[in-house]
C-alpha cells in the first residue's frame, strides 16, 4: 500500500513543468493585484517582490503536487481536494519565507560575524526567523484575494484529475 501511494505520488513530468509554470504565475498574479490594491504599486520594491512570489510559486508546486498526490491517492474528491489544498497553501508560504528569509539574509551578511563560526550561526538563525516572522505578518498578505480563488480552483481540478 505504502509504495503504491509513493508510486502515485510521482507526477509525470508534464505536470510538473507546466503546473509550476501555471502555479508561479498565479501566484506573481495574486501578489501584484494585491499590491495594486493596497497601494498602487507605491513600492520600489515591486519588480523584487514580482520575482519573490513567482519563484516562491514555481518551487514550490513540485513539492506540494507531490504531496498532495501522496496524501490524496485512494481516497474520495472531497480529500483529495483537501489535500491539495492543505499541501498548496503550505509549500508555497513556506516556499516564499523561505526565499524571502534568504534575501534578508543576503541583505545582513556585511554585518555578520565570520562564517560558520558560533556567532554566524546564531545571527544566521535569528536573521532567517525574524524574516520568516516578518515575511508571515506582512508577505502572506500578498496571496490574497486572488491567490485565495487559485488555489481553491487549482485544488478542485488536482482532485478532479485524481482518481
Amino acid at each position: 500500500m505504502a509504495s503504491e501511494r509513493l508510486r502515485a505520488a510521482y507526477p509525470p513530468a508534464l505536470d510538473l513543468v507546466a503546473g509550476a509554470l501555471l502555479w508561479a504565475a498565479q501566484m506573481l498574479l495574486s501578489s501584484m493585484v494585491a499590491l495594486y490594491l493596497r497601494n498602487r504599486f507605491e513600492t520600489s520594491h515591486a519588480a523584487d517582490l514580482a520575482i519573490l512570489y513567482f519563484a516562491g510559486g514555481l518551487l514550490s508546486w513540485p513539492f506540494a503536487l507531490m504531496a498532495g498526490r501522496y496524501l490524496a491517492t485512494g481516497h474520495r474528491i472531497e480529500t483529495r481536494f483537501a489535500a491539495f489544498f492543505v499541501a498548496l497553501t503550505v509549500c508555497t508560504i513556506l516556499m516564499t519565507a523561505f526565499l524571502f528569509a534568504m534575501d534578508y539574509r543576503v541583505f545582513y551578511t556585511r554585518w555578520h560575524a565570520n562564517f560558520g563560526s558560533l556567532t554566524w550561526i546564531f545571527q544566521f538563525l535569528v536573521t532567517g526567523a525574524s524574516a520568516v516572522y516578518q515575511f508571515g505578518v506582512l508577505g502572506t498578505r500578498l496571496f490574497l484575494p486572488l491567490g485565495l480563488i487559485g488555489l481553491i480552483a487549482t485544488s478542485f481540478l488536482l482532485a478532479k484529475r485524481m482518481r
